[in-house]
């Protein structure tokens, strides 16, 4: 069953992927960026790394593209290019590398009994969220610290840059 949950997540990522990238929509690209993230988070899901899929769509595909959106649409980009019209050789190498891709991906289906090596029972325990918290909060809890008290001045300083306003008479020196 983990097999196909594998399958059917990796096949979702390539494919979004691939959308994000062919869609003339930067929106939708944007978009099928977020399900790219989503599905990236199964796979860290499935490689019992929970602490790593949690960060995945909470920085990644919540704050970064949420930043993405805010961009695309400050942008309002309206001359959109076509993508096959400016780029026939790197789209045709593409299109080679993709059915590599694509049949690596066909021969690993086609053959998965046995091929991982066999997990340490150590291992299993490596990406859960309590071993990051253990690890986080004893061994390097004054760097931790350091980097919260660092960014936490640095949304500071960007507050009071973006609400800075230049006085009517003020000069710009």
């Amino acid at each position: 069953m983990i097999t196909y949950i594998f399958v059917f997540l990796a096949v979702l990522a390539v494919a979004s992927a691939l959308a994000m990238v062919i869609s003339k929509n930067t929106v939708n690209s944007a978009l099928f960026l977020v399900l790219n993230m989503v599905s990236l988070a199964g796979l860290f899901l499935l490689l019992k790394a929970q602490f790593l899929a949690v960060i995945q769509i909470l920085v990644y595909a919540g704050a970064i593209m949420v930043l993405f959106l805010f961009v695309i649409m400050l942008l309002n980009v309206e001359d959109e290019e076509s993508l096959f019209s400016r780029f026939r050789v790197k789209y045709f190498v593409a299109f080679l590398v993709g059915i590599a891709v694509f049949s690596q991906l066909l021969y690993s289906i086609g053959s998965f009994s046995e091929m991982l090596p066999e997990v340490a029972p150590e291992m299993t325990e490596a990406g859960t969220v309590e071993a990051v918290g253990e690890v986080l909060y004893s061994q390097y809890l004054l760097p931790f610290h350091i980097i919260a008290l660092l960014l936490t001045a640095a949304v500071n300083g960007a507050l009071m840059i973006a609400q800075h306003k230049i006085k009517p008479g003020a000069s710009n020196d």
